[in-house]
C-alpha cells in the first residue's frame, strides 16, 4: 500500500501544529503503523517530544528536517522514506509560505490546518488559506485539505468569531479541541493525548474521533469540500 502523507500546517506559530502531529504519530504507532515524523520546525519541539518518549512505547522515528545535513549526508538522504514506512507526517515550521508549502504537497496528501480562536490568527489563516487554494493549487493535486479548531474554548466571543469564520470555507471543518492542561502532560511523557490513562481525557478522545475517521478515510470524494462540522452543538452554545 502507498506510503500515506500527513501535513500539519499553518503560517501563524503557536497554533498547536505539533500537538497534532505527535498525537497522530502517537495514535498511528500504537495501532502498529510504522510511523516516520520530519520536524521541519527549528525549534524542534517534535524532537523534544519524542526524546521524552518511553522505550517501551511503540517506536516512532522523528527527523530533524530542519538541521541542514553536514558533508557526510544529502538532503534526500536526510529526509528519506524507508520502505515499509505507513505514514509519512510532517510538521512544517512556523512562517511558511503558500509558495513553500505547494513546494512540498504531492497528490493524495493529507493537509491539517489548526486555527487558534483569536482576530491575529483568524486573519491570518484566511490569507494564507487563500493563498495555498489559489497560488499551492491544493485542490489539482487532490489534497486533502481539513481544518482544526485548536485551544477552544466554549462559549466565548473568539471562539464564535472562529466558528462564524470555520463555516464560510470551502473545506471541511473537522472539529475542534478544547484549551485543556492534559495535553502538557502528554507532550511531558512523549505521548499523545489519546494515550492518557485519566478519566479526563474522555472528552478529548471524543474531540479526536472525526479527525481520525476523516485520516481513515483513503478515497476523496466531492462533497468534502463542502462539508462542515460544528464545534459544539447548537444546544451547548
Amino acid at each position: 500500500m502507498k506510503t500515506r502523507r500527513i501535513l500539519v500546517t499553518n503560517a501563524k506559530g503557536g497554533c498547536g501544529k505539533t500537538t497534532l502531529a505527535t498525537g497522530i504519530a502517537a495514535h498511528l504507532a500504537a495501532s502498529g503503523q510504522t510511523v516516520r515524523l520530519f520536524d521541519h520546525d527549528a525549534q524542534g519541539s517534535a524532537l523534544q517530544w519524542a526524546q521524552r518518549r518511553d522505550e517501551q512505547l511503540p517506536e516512532i522515528t522523528v527527523v530533524d528536517a530542519s538541521r541542514r545535513p553536514d558533508n557526510h549526508m544529502t538532503r534526500s538522504w536526510q529526509l528519506r522514506v524507508p520502505p515499509g514506512t505507513d505514514t509519512v507526517i510532517l510538521d512544517t515550521p512556523a512562517g511558511i509560505s503558500a509558495t513553500e508549502l505547494a513546494a512540498m504537497l504531492q497528490e493524495d496528501d493529507f493537509l491539517i490546518i489548526p486555527v487558534l480562536p483569536s482576530p491575529i490568527d483568524i486573519h491570518a489563516s484566511a490569507y494564507f488559506i487563500r493563498d495555498l487554494l489559489v497560488i499551492g493549487k491544493a485542490r489539482k493535486k487532490q489534497v486533502r485539505m481539513a481544518v482544526v479548531a485548536n485551544r477552544v474554548r466554549q462559549n466565548t466571543l473568539s471562539y464564535h468569531a472562529l466558528e462564524r469564520f470555520l463555516f464560510t470555507l470551502k473545506i471541511p471543518f473537522i472539529t475542534s479541541l478544547r484549551d485543556t492542561q492534559l495535553y502538557s502532560r502528554a507532550f511531558e511523557q512523549g505521548i499523545g493525548i489519546l494515550d492518557l490513562k485519566d478519566s479526563r481525557a474522555r472528552k478529548d478522545r471524543e474531540q479526536w474521533a472525526p479527525l481520525l475517521r476523516w485520516l481513515d478515510s483513503r478515497e476523496l470524494r466531492p462533497q468534502e469540500q463542502a462539508s462542515v462540522t460544528p464545534l459544539f452543538s447548537r444546544e451547548q452554545a
